[in-house]
């Protein structure tokens, strides 16, 4: 039963995204979002790290990268560990542009959700604190 449920959780909030991103209109690669939020979540990463982490191979994380640079969204930083490697981290451009772009689609869902009632919104708010709480690190995940 509980892995019901969170199979649930999984579906409609990938579901949710889905139809947030397709009724803005917006035509940025999903990835990009994916990644500079694991950026902003994780900090500073390697670029394999960071092709794990936000689901692309490595090439094509190294292409996203020169892209979101280019869009000034990420920098390349020398790894203080190591100086032949550099870490991707994000700019204030691009956590602004994240912002801007979670503040959409809030705004473009509300109307589909504007007939909840008080209980169903705490209901919802509640939910979203759980599914915070759990996902606030990526060890929580794999744990």
């Amino acid at each position: 039963m509980n892995v019901d449920v969170i199979e649930s959780l999984v579906v409609a909030s990938h579901r949710l995204t889905q139809l947030a991103a397709q009724a803005t209109g917006d035509r940025t690669p999903a990835a990009v979002w994916r990644t500079l939020s694991v950026l902003q979540h994780e900090g500073p990463l390697r670029v394999g790290t960071l092709a794990a982490l936000s689901r692309v191979t490595q090439p094509g994380i190294t292409r996203l990268v020169g892209t979101m640079h280019d869009d000034g969204y990420v920098e390349r930083i020398s790894d203080a560990t190591d100086s032949r490697a550099s870490v991707i981290s994000v700019t204030r451009v691009g956590v602004a542009a994240l912002e801007e772009w979670r503040h959409t689609i809030a705004r473009t869902m509300e109307p589909a959700f504007g007939s909840l009632d008080e209980q169903d919104w705490a209901a919802l708010s509640r939910a979203a604190e759980i599914l915070a709480t759990r996902t606030a690190s990526a060890t929580a995940v794999a744990s």
